[in-house]
């Protein structure tokens, strides 16, 4: 069709509000969301009509406007973030939020939000209190360390501590430890902002203790170690232990600080985990200040835990950039919760979802594959083909990169759709799902998948499996 016939052809705004259907939208949503919405509708076709991209394009007749808009209002109204099953085994998965928390949690944490609380508040004396003194306690409990100090994550703990402590001064770090901590953020960038200079010494594979005394001069304001927690070196290599540091930090009189990244608070290998450096092995080891994340081997919300030397915790309380990151009742009340499971450490793996699925037994999860294809064979029969086998899943969340974790997956086939237009169904059902895809199959992984959502994954494909 003649593109001027097109574009005189396309239906007016107000004609549409006019539309018995625009007008209950406009009862459900807002008279401007719904006039937004078929601008931008009624803007995009105009915009191809006359780039001329569509030689098949059909007028835009009044009743596609009103299908367009039905379906973009419900989008725009309905929540972005949403629960999704996560099938791919990566137990810390950052694109799908890392550690989640337990039903056990869900009253309690929802009478706090849903009610005026003590956040800000002694209870004992009626005055003024802190939002860190719900945690504080409970942390040096946990820890063994002097102080503590909570912040929004653990990039800007290590923001704080640099600008606290070694503003205007120079920070010493081995080469081998200027990691990138996810988006692109790097250790030298976050030293920058600090207002610290960096001096890296060593080589990425190699460096030594007189490395650092080589450097130390007038100054120096203090030694840093990065626990490198995303990635490992292996080979040749030598590295300067924390005990090292602080023993040389004594001679010198300069304060030691640690990255732990993602902070463990419990000897995963008793659990059959490779070993991770714990927060209270870097305490006993004499560091001043150590920071390490919440959402991550903790189980808890996205956070960033200072712990150390009293002196130096009441310099960041001081820092302005404390008021800039501090934590909100959503991340104090939650944070609180899961350091309460950890001074009940017997039961804590089955109140820790995280822990729970990165300690799980293989026998266990080979009962939960079998019952998940047993269940997916059952609802799609001879449109697909399904097996089961061992597998490795992963911890994620840049933590214990290395670590294997042996499991047993399910591996599907599909006899007359496509693998990508599946994935791509089941990205978009109600409840989203979020399988692992290698060469031509798909692979679910029921070490992240709870039972309960087995007979929902087993509908859902059978549904994506339906020629529409």
């Amino acid at each position: 069709m003649d593109k001027n016939q097109l574009l005189r052809e396309i239906p007016s705004i107000d004609r549409l509000l006019q539309r018995s259907e625009t007008k209950v939208l406009i009862k459900k949503a807002s008279f401007d969301l719904v006039t937004h919405i078929l601008r931008s509708i009624i803007g995009e076709y105009r915009n191809l009509v006359l780039k001329q991209q569509d030689p098949e394009l059909t007028p835009l007749t009044e009743e596609k406007v009103i299908g367009m808009l039905i379906k973009q209002i419900s989008q725009f109204i309905e929540m972005n973030l949403k629960q999704v099953i996560n099938g791919t085994g990566t137990v810390l998965h950052t694109n799908l939020g890392r550690a989640f928390f337990s039903e056990e949690m869900k009253e309690d944490f929802f009478k706090i939000l849903s009610n005026y609380s003590n956040l800000e508040m002694d209870l004992t004396t009626g005055k003024r209190g802190s939002r860190y003194s719900h945690l504080v306690e409970k942390i040096k409990f946990l820890t063994g360390a002097e102080d503590a100090l909570v912040v929004n994550n653990n990039a800007a703990a290590v923001l704080l501590v640099l600008s606290s402590i070694a503003k205007g001064k120079e920070v010493i770090v081995s080469r081998g430890e200027l990691v990138e901590i996810g988006g692109a953020f790097r250790i030298p960038d976050v030293m920058e902002q600090s207002g610290a200079t960096l001096v890296d010494v060593g080589t990425t594979n190699k460096t030594h203790l007189r490395d650092y005394e080589e450097n130390i001069r007038d100054e120096t304001g203090a030694l840093l170690k990065v626990h490198t927690s995303n990635y490992k070196i292996v080979g040749f290599t030598k590295d300067v232990s924390l005990e090292e540091l602080v023993n040389l930090s004594k001679a010198k009189n300069l304060p030691v600080i640690e990255d732990l990244g993602s902070g463990v608070l419990i000897d995963l290998e008793k659990y059959g985990l490779a070993h991770e450096p714990t927060v209270q092995e870097s305490v006993k080891s004499g560091a001043d200040i150590i920071t390490f994340s919440g959402d991550k081997l903790l189980g808890g919300p996205q956070a960033g835990i200072i712990i150390g030397k009293k002196k130096w915790i009441d310099k960041m309380k001081n820092n302005p950039l404390t008021r800039a990151f501090r934590i909100d009742k959503m991340t104090v009340s939650s944070l609180e919760m899961i350091l309460s499971y950890y001074l009940q450490e017997d039961s804590i793996m089955s109140k820790i979802p995280s822990l729970e699925m990165l300690t799980i037994n293989y026998k266990t999860l080979e009962i939960k594959a079998k019952n998940l294809k047993d269940l997916i064979e059952k609802k799609c029969g001879d449109s697909v083909i399904i097996t089961t086998q061992e597998d490795y899943s992963k911890v994620g969340g840049g933590s214990l990169p290395l670590e294997k974790l042996k499991t047993e997956i399910v591996v599907i086939d599909f006899q007359n759709k496509a693998i990508s237009a599946v994935e791509k169904q089941l990205r978009e059902a109600r409840i989203p799902i979020i399988p692992r895809i290698h060469k031509d199959s798909m692979i679910l992984d029921p070490r992240t998948i709870k039972e309960r959502d087995f007979a929902y994954i087993a509908s859902t494909l059978k549904d994506t499996l339906i020629d529409k």
